[in-house]
C-alpha cells in the first residue's frame, strides 16, 4: 500500500502521524489500496503557521487575483473530471452518471465560478462610506479558515472544493482542508489541482492545504487555535457539537451544519386532489441517493382520515417496490439503524423492513415508520432522532390544531414544506400553520419536496439550531455565504492613502455597489452631495 502525503505550505510531504487508515469501497465493503495518515498536531501547527503567512500576503492582492485562482481551479477540475469522478464513485458508491459527473461536479465548478465573480465584483463586502464623519467600513478577510467536509458530497461540499471552501477563498482567506475519511482520495485529487492552480496564478503556496484525519482531541484543539480565523463544518451532530464547544470556549467563529429532519406537512385537500402524485414525489425524494441528503424529508405530518390511510398505503408500496441503495459506509448504516431503534423505542411502528438482502455492500432496508400525533407530542425529541439514509417517519395528527402543536415541538431544520390544494381548500389551515413552521426552518417550500439545494443567490441552506450553529447564515448562496468568513473592519478618519482599496473615493470597480452617505450606488464618492 502507498501512504499518501499531506499538503502543507505548498509541498506534498510525509505526515507527522500517529497511525494510518484506509478508505472503503461501500459497494464491495473492501478496503481501498492507499493508506492515509492520521496527523498529529505537529501537522496542524505547521499548516496554521503557513496559512497565517499566506493570509498576510493575500491582503495586499486585489480581489481580481483571487477570482483568477478560483476560475483556474474550476477549469483544472473539469480537465480532470473523469479521474475525480471515478475516484469519488469508488470511495462513496454514488452513481457516476448522472449524480457525480452530471450534477455534482458541474455544481462544484459553478460554485467556484460564482465565488470568483463575487470576489472580483466586490459588492458582497458591503463597503460603507459616511463622508460627513469620514468613517468607512467593509467586510474584510477573517484569516485562515479550516473546512471539515461531509461524507455525502465529496466535491460540492468537499473541504478543498466545496461551498465553504469557495466562500472562504473568495473573501481572501487561506483554507486548511480537513478531508472526510470516507473519500480522502477524491480530496487528494482536488487538492492536487488546487496546488497547480496556485502555481499558475501566482498565489501564496499555502493558500490551500490538506490533512486527512486527526484525533478528536487535536481536531478540537485546531478549531480553538488562536491563529485560526474561523471553521466551516458539515457532519454529524455529536462531533460538530464537540468542535463547537471547543471553538466557543476560545472565542473562535465556527459555522456548522448538523442535523435536520425537514418536516413536510401534507394537508387533506392536497391528498384529495393528487395523492398519487404526492406519494410518488415523496418516495422518490426520500429514497434518492439512498436518502443521504441533508434535506431528505424525514418527518411527514398528515391529518387522520381515509385519504391519509390510502396515502400511507401507497407510500408503503413505493418503499417496498424501490430498490435498496448503497450507503456511504458501515458507519452510516450503523447510525441509520441506531436512529431507527430510537424512533421505535419512542413508539413509532415500522411499516416496511424488507429488501436489504437485495442491496449491494453497506445497505439498509427502505424503512417507513408511523406514529400518532399524541405519541409524538409525548416524546418529541426522541421522535426527531435523525435517521440519515433511506428512512422517513409519518406522524398522523388528529386535526389541524394538533398539527400546530407538533410543529411547535419541532427542532430547528434546514427546510419545511406544505402540500396544499391548488383551488384553495387548505388555505385557512395553511395560514394558521405556516407561521409556526416558518420560524423553525431556514427554507420554506410549497408543493415540492425539499431534496436538493439550488445554487442561487437567494438560497438559504441554513436554519435554527440544530440544523446549523447560527440561524443568520447560509452555507449555499453566493454572495451571502461569503460573509461567514469575514470580519467587519471600520476606519475612522484614516488618511485616504491608508484605506483599503474598496473604501477609496475612486471606485475600484465600476460595477461594485457601495453604501455612500446612506444610499447604495455605484461609482466614485462625490463629496458634498446628498447622493
Amino acid at each position: 500500500m502507498a501512504e499518501q502525503p499531506v499538503l502543507i505550505a505548498g509541498e506534498w510531504r510525509s505526515a507527522n502521524k500517529s497511525t494510518v487508515f484506509t478508505a472503503t469501497n461501500p459497494r464491495t465493503c473492501e478496503s481501498l489500496p492507499d493508506e492515509y495518515p492520521v496527523s498529529t498536531y505537529a501537522d496542524c501547527d505547521a499548516a496554521l503557521d503557513a496559512a497565517c503567512e499566506a493570509a498576510e500576503v493575500i491582503r495586499s492582492y486585489p480581489p481580481e487575483r483571487v477570482a483568477t485562482f478560483l476560475e483556474r481551479f474550476a477549469n483544472r477540475i473539469e480537465a480532470r473530471a473523469d479521474e475525480v469522478v471515478a475516484m469519488a464513485h469508488e470511495e462513496t458508491a454514488l452513481g457516476i452518471s448522472p449524480r457525480l459527473a452530471n450534477i455534482e461536479l458541474p455544481r462544484t465548478t459553478n460554485q467556484l465560478r460564482q465565488a470568483a465573480t463575487a470576489a472580483g465584483e466586490g459588492s458582497w463586502a458591503e463597503a460603507t462610506i459616511d463622508t460627513r464623519t469620514n468613517i468607512r467600513s467593509y467586510l474584510a478577510p477573517i484569516g485562515p479558515v479550516c473546512v471539515f467536509g461531509p461524507n455525502n458530497f465529496p466535491m460540492a461540499f468537499g473541504s478543498v472544493s466545496g461551498g465553504d471552501f469557495a466562500a472562504a477563498i473568495a473573501v481572501g482567506n487561506p483554507v486548511i482542508g480537513k478531508a472526510n475519511s470516507s473519500h480522502p482520495g477524491t480530496t487528494r485529487l482536488l487538492a492536487e489541482e488546487a496546488r497547480l492552480a496556485i502555481e499558475e496564478t501566482g498565489m501564496p503556496s499555502a493558500l490551500v492545504q490538506i490533512i486527512y484525519r486527526t484525533s478528536h482531541e487535536d481536531g478540537e484543539k485546531l478549531v480553538a487555535d488562536s491563529r485560526l480565523g474561523a471553521t466551516g463544518y458539515t457532519g454529524s451532530r455529536s462531533a460538530g457539537l464537540k468542535l463547537k464547544a471547543a471553538a466557543d470556549a476560545a472565542g473562535n467563529p465556527i459555522y456548522l451544519e448538523l442535523s435536520s429532519v425537514n418536516p413536510v406537512v401534507i394537508l387533506p385537500g392536497a391528498l384529495k386532489e393528487r395523492a398519487d402524485d404526492i406519494a410518488q414525489q415523496f418516495v422518490g425524494s426520500c429514497l434518492m441517493g439512498a436518502g443521504q441528503f441533508c434535506t431528505n424529508p424525514g418527518l411527514v405530518v398528515l391529518i387522520a382520515g381515509a385519504e391519509s390511510d390510502e396515502f400511507i398505503a401507497k407510500v408503503v408500496d413505493g418503499f417496498n417496490a424501490a430498490s435498496v441503495g448503497t450507503l456511504l459506509g458501515k458507519g452510516v448504516r450503523d447510525s441509520l439503524q441506531a436512529g431507527i431503534d430510537v424512533l421505535s423505542a419512542a413508539g413509532a411502528d415500522v411499516l416496511t423492513s424488507g429488501g436489504a438482502e437485495d442491496g449491494d455492500g453497506f445497505c439498509h432496508a427502505n424503512t417507513l415508520l408511523k406514529v400518532s400525533g399524541d405519541a409524538f407530542l409525548a416524546d418529541p425529541l426522541a421522535l426527531q432522532a435523525e435517521a440519515f439514509g433511506n428512512c422517513s417517519m409519518i406522524v398522523v395528527a388528529d386535526d389541524v390544531q394538533q398539527v400546530g402543536r407538533i410543529l411547535d415541538a419541532t427542532e430547528g431544520n434546514l427546510t419545511g414544506c406544505f402540500y396544499t390544494n391548488t383551488a384553495g381548500a387548505d388555505d385557512d389551515a395553511y395560514d394558521e400553520l405556516a407561521p409556526r413552521l416558518r420560524r423553525r426552518v431556514g427554507r420554506l417550500l410549497n408543493d415540492k419536496m425539499p431534496t436538493g439545494v439550488a445554487v442561487s443567490p437567494a438560497m438559504n441552506h441554513g436554519g435554527p439550531f440544530p440544523a446549523t450553529g447560527h440561524p443568520g447564515f447560509t452555507a449555499v448562496g453566493i454572495p451571502a455565504s461569503l460573509k461567514r468568513f469575514a470580519m467587519l473592519q471600520c476606519f475612522d478618519d484614516v488618511r485616504p492613502h491608508r484605506l483599503p482599496r474598496l473604501l477609496w473615493d475612486q471606485s475600484p470597480n465600476p460595477g461594485m455597489w457601495r453604501r455612500i452617505d446612506g444610499q447604495w450606488r455605484r461609482g466614485d464618492v462625490t463629496k458634498g452631495s446628498d447622493s
